[in-house]
Order: structure tokens, then sequence, then C-alpha cells
């Protein structure tokens, strides 16, 4: 699969929001350009970008924002959204219950400044919310699923975001997964890819 237009993706040299972008690049074998802004590049940057924000997806030359709505229009142009509409809707409800998990996350380690509060949020994100929405993770891939792929029989850009969110989870707990059996298997599953074992073992490690 190829496609004739020109693909920017501008982010931070970070995995953060981007990241599932590039996985989707990556698996479609599509080829993009990952522009990785530093800080003092970003001032400059930042003005001539929709919503003043990154991620931004260059295509053809026009500016788009959203991480979600980037990593769901690219999976949509290279067959990694589902076999139909309602296996795409699926891929949307495991995709945004993984965001939630996210929000939370980095809501919990990288936006609130106080650190009493700071420490009291990761411990509920740890106790309560974290095994709540994985248990529903859990059974939403073992109902839309096939016991290893999240939706259907083959592998989508849900699968290769909740890959990628997970790796944020195993950094604060290694055992995460322990419990869920199919989460793992989905996780092991995409780390197989030939085409994202390679780009990871490739990636360099990054602060986010």
């Amino acid at each position: 699969m190829s496609s004739s237009n020109i693909y920017s993706l501008h982010y931070f040299n970070g995995r953060g929001r981007a990241e599932a972008v590039r996985l989707i690049f990556v698996q479609a074998g599509e080829k993009f350009e990952d522009l990785r802004h530093s800080p003092d590049e970003w001032a400059k940057l930042k003005g001539q970008m929709p919503l003043g924000q990154m991620p931004v997806l260059e295509i053809n030359g026009e500016k788009y924002p959203q991480s979600a709505s980037i990593a769901r229009y690219v999976a949509r142009q290279f067959k990694l959204a589902g076999k139909d509409d309602l296996e795409s809707l699926k891929c949307d409800i495991i995709v945004d219950t993984m965001q939630e998990i996210n929000e939370a996350y980095y809501e919990a380690w990288f936006h609130i400044k106080d650190e009493k509060r700071k420490e009291s949020e990761q411990a509920k994100f740890k106790t309560d919310l974290l095994p709540q929405k994985l248990k529903g993770l859990e059974t939403m891939m073992n109902t839309y699923g096939n016991g290893t792929w999240a939706v259907g029989s083959n592998v989508t850009w849900a699968d290769l975001l909740v890959y990628d969110s997970i790796q944020n989870i195993l950094r604060i707990d290694e055992q995460a997964l322990d419990k869920y059996a199919t989460l793992k298997k989905n996780h092991e599953a995409v780390e197989k890819l030939p085409k994202i074992a390679g780009y990871l073992a490739e990636r360099k490690p990054t602060p986010f």
C-alpha cells in the first residue's frame, strides 16, 4: 500500500500524544516525515499551528491538529480501522476507554503541581481507576476481538494505541497486566508484528 500524499507529523522528541500515530504509519508501511521539535523550535512554530498545540499532521502542506482525530484518520486511510463500520465503532470504543486512562495518567503525573495532591491522585489512579478501566478494557477485547486482537481477527489502530498507552502504565507498575490475560497477549502480539518490532528496535528512549 502506498499513498501519493506527503505526510509530516509535528511533535516533540517524545512518544506522548504522537506515538500512536507513528505506529499506525509504521504498521501501514507508509512514509511520513517525523518532525521532532525542540522547545525552542516550538516557541517559534506555535503561532503557525492550528490551536497552537501539537501533534499536528501536515498533509500536502495543510496542517491538522488533535491527536485522536489524526490517528483515526490515518488508520482509516490505511485500512487499520476495522473491516466495516461496526468494527470501526468497536475500535473507537476501545480507544476512548484507553484515552480515559491516558487523561487520568497525564493529569496525575504531569499536570498537577502540588506535590501532596499529586501523590494522592497517583495513588488513586493505581488503586481505583486503573484496575477498573483495565478490567473493562479486557472485557471489551474479549467481546469484540479474537483473544489476541482488540477488534475482529486482525490488527487495528486500537491495538496500536492501547499498546503505546500501556507502555506508560508498565513504567509505573511492571505487573499491571498480570491479571489481564487478553491485554497481556495483545501487548505481546503488537510487539511481535514485524514492522512494529523493527521500529521499536531502533526507537531511542525519550523522557515521555
